[in-house]
């Protein structure tokens, strides 16, 4: 993530009650930077617009932005699942300057926060945000929970691929993660960058035994 001011914005009416958090930002934004020198501001205010133009189409709020970072909230998890489809599908789209590669990695996860002032706060917030940190560019990753809200209900084109359990930084209870599959869009990702990959539930780890006695 590009290193820039926090620019936040206060709501009244911030979502309630349960909420589905959305984290992204940019894949390699300071290679970005680098690259395009003065042009980088205007492809970020590009990223920015198309962000913005999803989020506000599924009914979503920005909670905050932070240089090429999002962090946004839906009243519904179908809705945020929505915005971030739309979002990938339009900055996959969008023709981006010649050489310029723009991959934005996207983590979901649905909770009960606490709203303080013009923010969220608990360990919802965190753990969508952990999920976030460990995809790749161009991946959208869903918490068990959101996973199970939307998974009779995906937008046309779209799929569950169901990435194991894993253990994020800093939390304590391990995440059955799901990734989004988009019709035509990029499928294949690297492993993700968890703690650990973990045996799927109920399944029992080998033990060595001895050799038995003789009798």
């Amino acid at each position: 993530m590009c290193a820039q001011p926090v620019i936040s914005s206060t709501f009244v009416d911030l979502p309630e009650g349960t909420v589905t958090f959305l984290f992204s930002d940019i894949e390699g934004s300071t290679k970005l930077l680098y690259q395009l020198g003065d042009q980088f501001t205007a492809v970020l205010a590009e990223h920015h617009r198309i962000l913005r133009e999803a989020v506000a189409e599924s009914g979503g709020q920005v909670v905050r932005t932070e240089g090429d970072a999002f962090f946004v909230a839906f009243p519904r998890a179908r809705k945020a699942v929505v915005a971030a489809v739309e979002a990938q599908y339009g900055l996959a789209q969008h023709p981006w300057p010649e050489g310029v590669t723009m991959r934005v990695r996207m983590g979901l996860h649905t909770g009960e926060p606490e709203v303080a002032l013009d923010d969220y706060v608990g360990i919802a917030v965190h753990r969508a945000a952990r999920i976030a940190q460990v995809g790749h560019g161009g991946q959208v990753l869903l918490s068990e929970t959101t996973a199970a809200l939307v998974r009779d209900d995906l937008p046309e084109g779209v799929e569950l691929v169901d990435l194991g359990r894993h253990l994020l930084k800093d939390i304590h209870r391990p995440e059955q993660i799901c990734q989004l599959q988009m019709e035509g869009l990029l499928a294949e990702f690297p492993p993700l960058k968890t703690e650990e990959v973990l045996p799927a539930e109920g399944a029992r780890q080998a033990r060595e035994v001895g050799v038995c006695p003789q009798l």
